[in-house]
């Protein structure tokens, strides 16, 4: 292979021009025709006994070029692309230029190039850290939750039913004189305003005392699910069968006792002061660290390839997939359930593609700015701990990971770390 010319057409774009010599374009030709001559049939001749000059004689003498010619790009555009010296960051459109016995190959590649990111001033990035502030009212809340997930339900029977109630009932819903499928049901529990029914069958039911028997009347939504019930009035016979309210217990030493691990409800309350003041710390970092990000986004406005975008969307749509399948869920499925389609969806994820592209550039930049290597023994201790919790040895992490961007990947979070360390908290009033 050699090198003929590097010409940078665009940003982000040069065109690659790299020639093969009849020598080895012949060695291709010959290793295609090996290839292919178990398979050629010519009258006269046996399946596999066609020789190469007889098949170009009867099917052209350029019978094996194309498998010749992908053969050669798939040889020699690496050793081309480490000679122009650059970085692609997609695969690169690739014409023959030309093609003889006598000359050889000229092909032109066509290489979208990673962008020449300019970063400045990524120390001492100023962000508000705010932490909220954790009240009273925030610690009953955490004793009120235990007394929740402890309630027990007592029948009520000298009221009628109130929102917040848990009744039960019989019903069967009717399109004029004629039952509808899917619309009956007999001793069926329901929390009065959890949405759960038809937009206002809920708040026809306050006011009902047991064994009373009622119409509710609703006008299913334009979007239902089901079509044919759509935008449809209908109405629902219903008995009220019975009430039960939640009965909360007393929030006192004894309960907390059998509830908790704690001995009294001042400590349980101490315990929670500090497990939300802990919470309220991570938050503020959290939002923090996000602010810095954000900002050192901000000084990305370099020229970037629009396929980096397109990949890194394809990279959310697969995890987002993967996530969908460990919940049993497909992803065409899901995309019924919201109304989406693949492009709505992809779109959908484009702003979040973009920053994390041009977060990824900056951050690789500030570690070639910073000269951050990473030392063999960081190095070798990761990986032991990979191969440990794979069962692996380290040998055979390395040969399945790529190196090359696993310790990329490390320079990069050393970046990050560099960032955070030298950002500037503005410390900002607790609400």
């Amino acid at each position: 292979m050699s090198l003929k010319s590097t010409t940078r057409t665009d940003v982000n774009t040069v065109e690659l021009v790299f020639e093969v010599s009849a020598e080895t374009f012949e060695a291709a030709v010959e290793q295609a025709y090996q290839k292919a001559k178990k398979n050629i049939s010519l009258p006269g001749f046996r399946k596999g006994k066609v020789s190469r000059k007889m098949a170009e004689a009867r099917l052209g003498e350029g019978v094996f070029y194309e498998d010749a010619l992908n053969a050669l790009i798939n040889e020699e555009l690496t050793p081309a692309l480490l000679e122009a010296d650059f970085t692609l960051v997609d695969r690169p459109q690739i014409e023959v230029e030309k093609v003889s016995k006598e000359e050889g190959v000229e092909f032109k590649a066509l290489c979208i190039t990673k962008p020449e990111i300019e970063i400045a001033d990524y120390k001492g990035i100023k962000a508000s850290k705010t932490v909220k502030a954790v009240t009273d009212e925030d610690v009953q809340a955490q004793v009120d939750m235990i007394r929740q997930r402890n309630a027990r339900l007592v029948s009520v029977d000298d009221r009628a039913a109130q929102m917040k109630d848990e009744v039960n009932i019989d019903f069967e819903g009717f399109f004029g004189e004629e039952a509808f499928e899917g619309g009956k049901g007999e001793g069926f529990p329901l929390r009065l305003g959890s949405g759960q029914f038809i937009p206002g069958f809920e708040e026809q039911i306050v006011g009902k005392t047991i064994g009373e028997e009622f119409d509710v009347t609703v006008t299913f939504p334009e979007n239902y699910q089901m079509e044919e019930y759509a935008g449809k009035e209908a109405v629902f016979k219903c008995k009220l069968n019975g009430i039960t309210v939640e009965e909360l217990p007393e929030a006192d030493d004894a309960f907390i006792q059998d509830a908790t691990e704690f001995d009294s409800l001042e400590a349980f309350k101490a315990d929670a002061k500090t497990r939300l003041e802990a919470a309220a710390a991570r938050e503020a970092e959290g939002a923090f660290d996000t602010a810095i990000m954000d900002a050192l986004i901000d000084k990305v406005d370099a020229p970037i390839p629009n396929c980096m975008f397109e990949q890194r969307i394809d990279g959310l749509v697969a995890n987002f997939e993967n996530m969908l399948k460990q919940q049993g869920m497909s992803l065409d499925l899901y995309l019924q359930y919201t109304g989406m389609d693949i492009a709505d969806f992809r779109e959908a994820n484009r702003e979040r593609a973009e920053s994390e592209v041009k977060l990824r550039l900056a951050l690789e930049k500030i570690a070639d700015l910073e000269n951050i290597e990473i030392p063999e023994e960081e190095i070798d201790k990761s990986l032991e701990e990979i191969a440990a919790a794979n069962k692996l040895t380290v040998e055979q992490v390395k040969r399945r990971l790529p190196m090359a961007d696993y310790v990329l990947d490390m320079r990069v979070t050393k970046a990050i770390e560099l960032v955070k360390e030298n950002a500037v908290a503005e410390e900002a009033a607790a609400e």
